[in-house]
C-alpha cells in the first residue's frame, strides 16, 4: 500500500481523483484492511495545512485527539477527552472519529456549536452542514464556528463491549439581537437527537421548551440528564 501526504489542496485533490483511500489514524479501517485486504494507495491529511488548524473557533480533520486542548470550546475539548483510551486519542483523528466512526463522540459537541464543515471533492473545497458531512461520508478538511458563552458536555460511564454511552452536549450562544440560545445534542445509543431554543430566566421555561423539540422523544432517564446539563450550562451563562 503506498501512502500519500499532500502538501497542498491541489496535491489532495488529485490523490483523490487517482484513487486514494482517506485514512485519518487509520484506528477504523486497519483490522478491516487486515482481513479484506490493502487498498493500493490511502491518502493522510497529517501534513495538509488547512486540516490541521486549532483554534478557539476551527478544528482541522487531521489534528489527532489528544491534541485538543483549551483553544477550544470546553464542549470539544471534553468529547475529545472520553474517546477511548489515551493510546486511541493519540492516533485518532477528527475526522475518522465525526466521519469514520458509528460512534461520533464529537458529531454532538460540533452540532451544539452549529458547526460548518469544509470538505475537499475532486471539483474542490465548499462549505456545508454537517448533516450532509455525515450522511455522504465526505472527505472532511475543518470545522469552524462561533465562539459560544459557554458550553459542557457530559459522557455517561460505559461497559466495554456494551451499549454506546448517553453523550448530551450543551452550548449557549449570543445572538444578533442580544439574546441567548441554547443548543443541545444527546447521543442515545447510536442516534443522535438535537434541539434549541431561546434562553429565558426561567429554566424550566426553557426546559420545557427544548421538550417540544425533537429531544422530547427521549427516554425519560435519558431527558432526566439532558435537562440537568442544561440546567447547568444555563447557571454557567448567567454566571458569566
Amino acid at each position: 500500500m503506498l501512502l500519500r501526504l499532500p502538501t497542498s489542496l491541489s496535491e489532495a485533490q488529485n490523490c483523490m481523483a487517482e484513487g486514494a483511500v482517506p485514512i485519518g489514524g487509520a484506528t477504523l479501517v486497519w483490522a478491516l484492511w487486515q482481513r479484506d485486504g490493502f487498498p493500493e494507495q490511502a491518502m493522510s491529511l497529517r501534513s495538509l495545512p488547512e486540516a490541521n488548524v486549532l483554534e478557539r473557533e476551527a478544528l482541522g480533520a487531521a489534528v489527532l485527539l489528544h491534541r485538543i486542548d483549551d483553544r477550544v470550546p470546553e464542549v470539544l475539548r471534553g468529547a475529545a477527552a472520553t474517546v477511548g483510551t489515551g493510546a486511541v486519542r493519540r492516533t485518532a483523528t477528527v475526522g475518522g472519529n465525526i466521519v469514520g466512526s458509528t460512534l461520533r463522540c464529537l458529531l454532538p459537541a460540533a452540532l451544539v456549536l452549529d458547526a460548518r464543515a469544509t470538505v475537499l471533492d475532486r471539483d474542490g473545497t465548499y462549505e456545508t452542514d454537517l448533516g450532509e458531512v455525515v450522511a455522504k461520508r465526505h472527505l472532511l478538511l475543518s470545522l469552524r464556528w462561533r465562539d459560544p458563552v459557554t458550553s459542557g458536555y457530559h459522557k455517561a460511564p460505559g461497559e466495554v463491549g456494551g451499549p454506546p454511552p448517553l453523550v448530551v452536549a450543551t452550548a449557549v450562544h449570543a445572538e444578533e439581537d442580544g439574546q441567548r440560545r441554547v443548543r443541545v445534542a444527546v447521543r442515545d445509543g447510536y442516534e443522535v437527537n438535537g434541539g434549541s431554543t431561546r434562553c429565558a430566566a426561567d429554566t424550566d421555561e426553557v426546559l420545557d421548551a427544548l421538550d417540544r423539540t425533537d429531544l422530547g422523544s427521549l427516554p425519560p432517564a435519558a431527558r432526566d440528564v439532558m435537562r440537568r446539563e442544561v440546567s447547568g450550562v444555563l447557571g454557567r451563562a448567567t454566571d458569566g
